[in-house]
């Protein structure tokens, strides 16, 4: 039992390495049929064609189901073959939590919810997430790992970054529902509706339906509009970084190490510099 386990874990993960093996094989059918369910949920919202082909859409629901439920079922089992997962409950638990392992879950949980409500509504919101399936191609292309790794390795910077952006937002926000309130009480009701103008001010979209005509407002509204354009270009600074750093592989790719003369550290693409 343990051997199978351990077989099946090696199918499911992604060894592209192994041309024309079982592994390649049964991860490029999975990337496949994510990608249709995508273009299936797609088209099945035009109502000419969700129409006249429900029933194949309906059909080819079940079938995707019933393939990524199997997948998850065998992911859950077998998982403890690897090394943080090797606790045979704790370390399933661990899986079934972890990004991978509810991203998995959530692409099937509509499906099989949608049988125990009479809530339509609810249905119809849930079976929004059928969009996680789109997810789970990244962990079979280099390309989207990569963007995912460097999210992960500036994850912090991002964060504070973002918290600095959304900060200024309620301020300026703020100020802006007190300065035009006065003038035009319908506008800027409230705070709240005071913030998608300074997102619409901060992102230069400006839309146009909300903006202010007071002088003081007007001088707030470019202000706003040249810090957004500096604030916005921080992240972009930060992920070019990142896949900077990610391509060069001195992070996430390779590790380091040590002189064992000098003690000095070394990035392993570097180790032909170690005397």
């Amino acid at each position: 039992m343990r051997r199978l386990r351990k077989e099946v874990n090696e199918i499911l993960e992604i060894k592209f390495k192994r041309k024309l093996g079982l592994s390649f094989f049964v991860n490029i059918s999975l990337s496949i049929l994510i990608f249709l369910n995508t273009v299936a949920i797609i088209l099945h919202t035009v109502p000419s064609i969700g129409t006249k082909y429900n029933l194949f859409f309906v059909e080819f629901e079940s079938f995707s189901v019933s393939v990524f439920t199997v997948e998850y079922l065998l992911r859950v089992w077998s998982c403890v073959e690897r090394p943080e997962y090797k606790h045979p409950i704790k370390g399933r638990l661990k899986y079934m939590f972890s990004a991978w392992g509810l991203i998995d879950f959530l692409a099937i949980f509509p499906f099989f919810y949608s049988y125990f409500t009479t809530d339509l509504g609810f249905v119809k919101i849930l079976r929004v997430l059928r969009i996680f399936r789109l997810f789970r191609v990244s962990r079979y292309f280099h390309a989207l790992r990569v963007i995912q790794n460097v999210i992960l390795a500036k994850k912090e910077e991002l964060i504070l970054t973002m918290s600095f952006i959304v900060f200024l937002l309620l301020i300026t926000s703020s100020l802006v529902f007190y300065i035009e309130h006065p003038a035009q009480p319908e506008a800027f009701s409230s705070i709240p509706d005071s913030l998608w103008w300074g997102v619409n001010a901060m992102t230069t979209v400006g839309y146009g339906d909300i903006y202010p005509i007071t002088p003081l407002g007007k001088i707030l509204g470019g202000v706003m509009a040249i810090l957004g354009v500096s604030i916005f270009a921080l992240p972009t600074g930060i992920m070019a970084s990142g896949f900077a750093e990610q391509i060069r592989g001195t992070r996430n790719s390779q590790g380091k190490i040590v002189c064992p003369h000098c003690g000095e550290a070394y990035y392993l693409a570097e180790r032909h510099r170690i005397h």
